[in-house]
């Protein structure tokens, strides 16, 4: 057997090293998707679909029945439904997944989670292309179904896809946040409901509220043992809210924390002030909102307009038990406003977000499948289901969506009025909505938000003291608990591979190491042998 030299042997780990740093470093990259000529009917085609359903079996029947019809159109694609209870656990399957490369085709997910997937290079597909494809993009040509054209989308919806220049979801639904009022308890306090409620407003009638407690414990008001004047269901958008009616920071384009201000300061104390007086508390802390207001245990909730079918006396998915129901009337108005004149109110809702895979047809049939979810019997399907918003123009003035709306209260069912105001409500102010700016970590600074309202209530209610001390000590608190001052690291391009693994920059040690010892072997071998050629 022939004996390795040293200088041989050198080479070969030289050789090993460099494999092994670019197979580390390189292995995140997929391939750039390329539009196929043409969808190949010729074979089968199978995606996978995860979608948030909650116990909302008509959502379910809508997304069955979208899956059933398109497959009737394209033979050969079957879709798999998976169904989750939260967009967190989506969020959290689709980050693990993405470690073994076992991601859906589609998934309704948000722009500040797909803001996460995109920092590992094709794990979602950018869709700028894909819309504007003659044959398969939005009205194309080779369309088996009548799905939107680009100018039937709502832009301002499109728009909120686009993560650093790139279009990387399409809506699929719309929401705001609404203000659900115990008009029958508002009234018996001798006050009016206004148009547009204000923070100052909501604050005195949740303080006469609470002063209704008597020495038995009794609220006079409803006569009952529990009453929380007014509940908050999605704290991080009422403190994102707040602050964007404020014109204070919370984040800008760049990606940089603003939220750490005086503003919120201020806003913090008014917080813990209104929670010791008993008139304020949140979700997370006290419980469903829907569930206080339909036993008259609240006058104020604020929740979802996606949550419409739960809110209310007659809600048809009220689930209080009978001996807690209470007769009353709901009535919907948006969230408190610091200027009744300019009505600042969050846009919210579900994307769809198209995940890369080696197989291009593949991602051509899920992206079929999202315009196909995208057509309006989809779309219509879904919205009267809560109190959703159609993404699409073409949806929103179908004599069909139209004859729905027209329908407010004719049964509390699918003509449920409080959810049919609900939609209306977004419906109204479309013009009034807002989004926050999306990049790597806006999820977690959305999580930071609601953490600073949710603490505040828990010390408050606990007689902690919330002073200047208290709030400084929990902005430190926050800001490590959720890596904030960790952010700007990870807001990079999407063409960006990220930081090098750790394993990648040891064996880079040893690569230049290597090429030190060679170098010496070789000019010690080259003087050597200089030596002896002037001997």
């Amino acid at each position: 057997m022939k004996r390795r030299t040293f200088g041989g042997w050198l080479l070969s780990l030289l050789m090993a090293c460099c494999l092994f740093v670019s197979g580390c470093h390189g292995a995140r990259a997929k391939a750039a998707f390329a539009i196929p000529e043409a969808l190949d009917e010729s074979r089968p085609i199978e995606i996978t679909f995860w979608a948030k359903n909650d116990t909302n079996k008509n959502q379910t029947a809508v997304y069955k029945k979208a899956i059933e019809d398109f497959e009737k159109l394209y033979p050969n694609i079957k879709v798999n439904l998976k169904l989750y209870t939260d967009y967190g656990k989506i969020y959290n399957d689709v980050i693990t997944n993405i470690a073994t490369g076992t991601t859906p085709n589609v998934a309704i997910t948000y722009p500040d989670h797909i803001a996460s997937y995109i920092q590992q290079d094709g794990v979602v597909v950018g869709l700028d292309e894909l819309m504007v494809d003659e044959k398969y993009g939005l009205g194309g040509t080779e369309l088996k179904f009548d799905g939107p054209d680009a100018d039937e989308l709502v832009d301002a919806f499109v728009e909120e896809g686009v993560i650093n220049g790139t279009q990387y979801a399409m809506p699929f639904m719309r929401s705001t946040e609404a203000l659900y009022i115990n008009k029958n308890l508002v009234e018996k306090l001798g006050y009016t409901i206004p148009d547009v409620v204000t923070w100052d407003w909501i604050w005195e009638v949740a303080d006469a509220a609470a002063a209704t407690k008597g020495a038995d414990g009794i609220y006079s008001l409803n006569g009952q043992k529990t009453l929380i004047p007014f509940i908050y269901k999605s704290t991080d958008n009422m403190m994102i809210q707040l602050l964007r009616q404020q014109d204070a920071g919370y984040s800008n384009e760049e990606g940089n924390i603003e939220i750490f201000n005086d503003t919120t300061s201020e806003d913090l104390k008014t917080i813990a002030q209104e929670t010791k007086k008993g008139a304020f508390s949140t979700f997370k802390v006290s419980g469903y909102p829907a569930n206080l207001l339909n036993a008259s245990q609240t006058l104020f909730a604020v929740d979802s307009t996606a949550g419409a079918t739960w809110m209310g006396a007659h809600a048809p998915l009220s689930d209080i038990s009978p001996d807690a129901f209470t007769e009353f009337e709901t009535v919907v108005r948006p969230v408190p406003q610091v200027n009744t004149d300019e009505i600042e109110m969050i846009s919210q809702g579900p994307s769809m977000a198209i995940f890369g895979k080696d197989d291009p047809q593949e991602v051509l049939a899920s992206w079929l499948f999202v315009q196909y979810l995208m057509s309006n019997e989809a779309q219509i399907g879904y919205a009267k289901t809560e109190g959703y918003l159609p993404v699409t123009e073409k949806a929103l003035n179908d004599p069909e969506y139209q004859d729905y709306l027209s329908k407010a209260g004719i049964d509390n069912d699918e003509h449920y009025s409080v959810k049919i105001d609900a939609a209306r409500l977004l419906m109204d102010n479309l013009d009034h909505t807002f989004t926050t700016p999306v990049f790597n970590g806006s999820a977690s600074l959305r999580n930071a938000a609601g953490e600073l309202i949710e603490d505040v209530v828990r010390s408050t209610r606990r007689k902690q003291t919330v002073d200047d001390a208290y709030i400084q000590e929990l902005y430190d608190k926050v800001t490590s608990l959720y890596r904030l001052d960790q952010l700007s690291q990870g807001i990079q391009s999407t063409g960006s591979m990220g930081p090098m693994p750790a394993s990648s920059i040891w064996f880079l040690g040893i690569l230049a190491g290597t090429w030190v010892v060679i170098g010496a072997i070789y000019l010690r071998r080259y003087l050597q042998q200089r030596k002896e050629s002037h001997a």
